[in-house]
């Protein structure tokens, strides 16, 4: 059995759900993952896969590379396409036509909603599930990333999450805000750790220039880290980035920040059991003052 699921650190982390209900459904399958390099390490640790198998996402005119790939696609019998983009479409023909639940044409057990791409991810995956013959939604249980090694935190430690994708940079919050919120914070008897990539250490140059007294975890975790951080947290507030898909994951109370450059409604973060974070929208989040912030944060 195959569950195919590329995409981004959040989409990766929406499927969280539909992972262990496939696995649930079907026990003694042997699961394989199709996933990218970033997220095979966090694959690899979790209790939902017996192998994970990176895509390589050879273009069709790489002849030796797409045979690699139809070779690997025709060994499974059930494939479960949580990505459901033209791309993993065109798999669904290298790999031999088998049972497949997606959107791929002619595909046994096909999402049938025309309505799909206007349903928020969490919703959209578990329907897919249902017309797939799963009926059972177990909330995944966390506990394998709670538990990872991570660094030491304060008390009342409050995760600050500055960063966004480097190539749509409107959805980031102005780091002067992140560090103004923090030091507000600092009087209340908080503690801001910031985390990101290393990319972002500039941002947490920014914010401890406000705010000296936040902690600067840059570039010092890897992505089951700041799970295990996120659980240890008191809260988190961040933009709409895969950092705060994995710290509302893990029940972290969450305060997201969205622009115009995405909707809530199809992509924000989701607690355990589906549980909706707070979120806070602005079409130019430089228009977003600090002061709204923190009271979202009571």
């Amino acid at each position: 059995m195959l569950v195919v699921r590329l995409g981004a650190m959040g989409d990766f982390v929406l499927s969280f759900g539909p992972f262990a209900a496939i696995r649930e459904r079907h026990p003694a399958a042997r699961i394989t993952l199709l996933t990218t390099q970033p997220f095979q390490e966090l694959a690899n640790l979790s209790p939902w896969f017996d192998e994970v198998i990176v895509d390589q996402r050879p273009g069709m005119w790489n002849t030796i590379g797409v045979v690699a790939l139809a070779r690997q696609l025709r060994r499974y019998d059930l494939v479960y396409d949580l990505q459901t983009s033209a791309r993993s479409a065109w798999y669904f023909l290298l790999a031999g036509r088998p049972r497949w639940s997606g959107v791929a044409r002619g595909c046994s057990l096909p999402h049938a909603n025309s309505r799909r791409d206007f349903m928020h991810t969490t919703e959209r995956q578990r329907e897919q599930m249902e017309m797939a013959g799963i009926a059972r939604f177990p909330m995944p249980d966390l506990a394998w990333l709670a538990s990872r090694p991570a660094p030491a935190i304060p008390p009342r430690a409050m995760l600050l999450i500055p960063g966004a994708a480097p190539h749509r940079p409107a959805k980031r919050w102005p780091a002067a805000r992140f560090g103004e919120l923090g030091r507000l914070l600092v009087t209340r008897g908080m503690a801001p750790v910031i985390v990101g990539s290393k990319a972002e250490a500039p941002l947490a140059t920014a914010i401890r220039a406000i705010c000296p007294e936040a902690i600067d975890l840059t570039g010092g975790t890897d992505i089951p880290a700041i799970a295990a951080l996120a659980s240890r947290a008191e809260l988190a507030v961040g933009n709409d980035t895969g950092p705060m898909h994995l710290a509302a994951a893990m029940g972290c109370r969450c305060v997201v920040l969205f622009s115009a450059e995405s909707d809530p409604c199809l992509t924000a973060p989701r607690g355990p059991a589906g549980s909706w974070p707070t979120i806070l929208r602005e079409n130019d989040l430089a228009d977003l003052p600090v002061a709204r912030v923190a009271a979202a944060l009571g």
